[in-house]
């Protein structure tokens, strides 16, 4: 069959990459062309367009960028209806993708979605428009299923892909590791700044501004692999801070704590039992806009998913250098640490088993199967 998949960032080109890897070993016969990264470049597959081309972080972002945006969604149509695909696979990235479902889905196309659209966090009306245009739902958060249920939408959760992504990679030796990298033998504090220049922007000198506070420690940047060194280069004014690029997983599973932008990361940070401190700030113009349509109490998928605060949360003002070491040093303290990891490893259980990647190409491939038949 002819899968055609559409994803926009550095968390989708994983689990895009991950259920590739599912459809072939489901699919012999699998033509996959996609958009994505060079995750799910390294599996297989025709790729359309790299996600670094179109990342825009924040409402006013898009809007400064909307005639980019829309030149991409002229040319996806242009390109779907010339690859006539069984089925659009479209991941996360709603702003985009749920534009490209409702024309699709106007046009007779199989759509199935995976990794749901953050309705639950604001503008729940779209669950509407979501059962008009989405043939079949995979959720990966366990609270979505009942959030669906309440507007009568069966979808289906499949457990969730970092599970997979975090037990299938290979154990990393810490000496080598440090030895590689250049780190000292002081216990690591990593920093996870986000993945796109705006939040980097906005995020890491406050992280860094730590730096001579806490002189027992080492600490290391993990750079996105969508930004290159010399933008981060700009941030580094002291020669005890490191950078290493794309090798985050390996950098969690060595470090003391972390200080993380909020997003995926801070569930990777998580299922790794490192304790962390969630960081978010936007321009003002996105943050004022946002307030006013997300009705969630937490902004981290740790808190989200466990409905309590485990994680410290500073957002916006509550960003600065006072706050950050306060929470910093809460969390290097042997009562705090504990209890963090008894509520990770509660969180860990809550999100079920591995296999989600292959729950989800399974009943891709079964629908779309049995749609022919």
């Amino acid at each position: 069959m002819k899968y055609y998949i559409i994803s926009g960032e550095a968390s989708g080109d994983l689990h895009g990459s991950n259920l590739m890897k599912a459809l072939f070993k489901q699919d012999k016969q699998a033509d996959i062309r996609f958009w994505g990264g060079d995750l799910m470049q390294s599996v297989g597959g025709e790729m359309v367009m790299h996600y670094k081309e179109r990342q825009f972080m924040g409402f006013a972002e898009v809007i400064l960028n909307l005639r980019k945006v829309l030149g991409h969604m002229k040319f996806c149509k242009t390109d779907i209806e010339k690859f006539k695909p069984d089925v659009i696979i479209f991941i996360d990235n709603s702003g985009f993708n749920l534009r490209i479902a409702k024309w699709a889905k106007a046009l007779n196309y199989k759509t199935h979605y995976y990794i749901s659209p953050q309705v639950w966090a604001s503008r729940a009306s779209r669950v509407e428009n979501i059962k008009r245009d989405i043939d079949a739902m995979y959720c990966i958060l366990p609270f979505e299923k009942e959030f669906y249920k309440k507007y009568d939408y069966d979808v289906n959760f499949v457990g969730h892909p970092l599970i997979d992504a975090i037990a299938d990679r290979p154990q990393v030796d810490e000496q080598s590791f440090r030895k590689e990298h250049n780190l000292s033998d002081q216990p690591i504090i990593a920093l996870l700044p986000g993945s796109r220049k705006q939040e980097i922007t906005k995020m890491l000198g406050v992280m860094l501004s730590l730096v001579d506070d806490f002189k027992d420690y080492q600490f290391v940047i993990a750079g996105a692999p969508s930004q290159d060194f010399e933008f981060y280069k700009t941030f580094i004014k002291k020669t005890n801070i490191k950078f290493i690029s794309n090798k985050t997983y390996d950098l969690l599973s060595i470090s003391s704590a972390a200080l993380v932008t909020s997003g995926t990361a801070t569930l990777e940070t998580a299922l790794f039992k490192v304790p962390q401190v969630v960081c978010y700030k936007a321009s003002s113009i996105s943050y004022q806009i946002a307030k006013r349509i997300i009705t969630l109490k937490y902004i981290s998928l740790v808190n989200l998913i466990m409905d309590k605060e485990v994680v410290t949360e500073l957002i916006q003002g509550d960003l600065n250098k006072k706050r950050l070491k306060k929470e910093l040093n809460a969390i290097l303290n042997t009562e705090k640490r504990d209890q963090l990891f008894l509520n990770y490893y509660e969180l860990e259980k809550k999100l079920g088993g591995q296999g989600a990647s292959e729950n989800t190409a399974k009943l891709i491939y079964d629908a779309v199967k049995t749609a022919e038949d």
